[in-house]
């Protein structure tokens, strides 16, 4: 089903470049931005969610929550048990510890579900939380807490299970929670996400530390294995050079990346001239070759950022951070996290 203009031209400005992403910056400019922070600001985290909220991605999200939860008939169980002028206050609790995210999607979610009910968040995005922490308190009708019960702590659980497996890779990357001065890298998702929870599950990444890809295959370019089907090496050049300009006449793109798999293909993107692409992928390659790769981009294209992905896990990871790549590509922060433990206590 094809998006409605408008909805895709929200998405565009979604996509928007977002903070820690120094896309196609010089050598002087990575150095000055060598050292990301592992936690993001309140500020920033509010201009994130914003900016993808505003997709309507979010809202669609929620409305097929409802539905799915309640149909047309409603929580039957709780219209035949409790009398409908029963209230109650309810503790949005963490049983275990962990990073929370989905926090800013609660209000929405009390006001579809819950529209008589009071919410006070006691907790923040992105901040650690230990056992047995409140999170929040909703107060009003029994029956419509029991009906925003299960959509808010799968959407909380699953997305703060994703904020703590980032920022533990973060420390692993780094050997603890100060930033290591010798690593320029950012650690990134990648679009194996969940069907329909893309947007907050990236939210969730950037909860934990991480940062945004792209969002879709919308936004950027990202020339992989497959679209060079046939490619040869000493044809590399000229194939992306044609790709990338069709590209960038359709529009703005966040960037343009080039998949490659050996130091040949590798040596053949640095031909290009300045400004063809912002990215190179460096996929499934060991750190020595990521540091010969690190090498030849310093020595004749320094503006070229460099991205490690494939086999990174949390045991890999500050091995190939310490080669001086700019980026690194986790698939699974989304697809290999685990729900955090969360109820709601009356």
């Amino acid at each position: 089903m094809k998006m409605p203009r408008s909805r895709r031209s929200q998405a565009r400005r979604a996509a928007d470049r977002q903070p820690h992403e120094p896309i196609g910056a010089s050598s002087s400019t990575r150095a000055a931005t060598a050292v990301p922070p592992l936690v993001p600001t309140r500020a920033e985290l509010s201009r994130l969610y914003t900016r993808l909220s505003s997709t309507g991605l979010v809202a669609r999200l929620l409305l097929l929550a409802r539905d799915e939860d309640l149909a047309d008939r409603g929580d039957i169980t709780s219209l035949v048990t409790i009398p409908p002028r029963t209230r109650a206050v309810a503790r949005l609790v963490a049983r275990e510890p962990g990073i929370i995210a989905g926090l800013a999607a609660a209000p929405e979610i009390i006001r579809l579900f819950a529209p008589r009910c009071s919410l006070r968040l006691h907790h923040a995005d992105a901040a650690p939380a230990v056992a047995n922490q409140t999170l929040a308190t909703i107060g009003g009708p029994l029956r419509e807490i029991l009906r925003a019960e299960r959509t808010l702590l799968n959407l909380v659980g699953r997305l703060s299970g994703i904020a703590t497996r980032t920022r533990a890779f973060l420390r692993a990357m780094h050997n603890g929670d100060t930033p290591d001065p010798r690593i320029r890298a950012h650690l990134y998702d990648t679009r194996k996400t969940t069907p329909g929870l893309r947007v907050l599950e990236k939210y969730a990444v950037r909860c934990g530390g991480g940062s945004c890809h792209r969002i879709g295959l919308y936004d950027a370019v990202l020339i992989k294995d497959n679209h060079l089907a046939g490619v040869a090496t000493r044809d590399l050049a000229a194939f992306v050079r044609r790709a990338s300009a069709a590209a960038r006449r359709r529009g703005s793109l966040q960037f343009i990346q080039v998949e490659v798999d050996t130091l040949a293909q590798f040596n053949a993107l640095l031909t290009l001239p300045p400004g063809v692409i912002d990215i190179v992928l460096l996929d499934n390659m060991p750190p020595p070759m990521l540091r010969a790769a690190v090498r030849l981009r310093d020595r004749l294209q320094p503006a070229i950022e460099l991205e490690s992905s494939g086999g990174i896990t949390l045991k890999t990871i500050r091995a190939k951070a310490l080669t001086g790549v700019d980026r690194l590509s986790v698939g699974s922060l989304t697809h290999g996290a685990a729900s955090l433990d969360v109820a709601l206590d009356m």
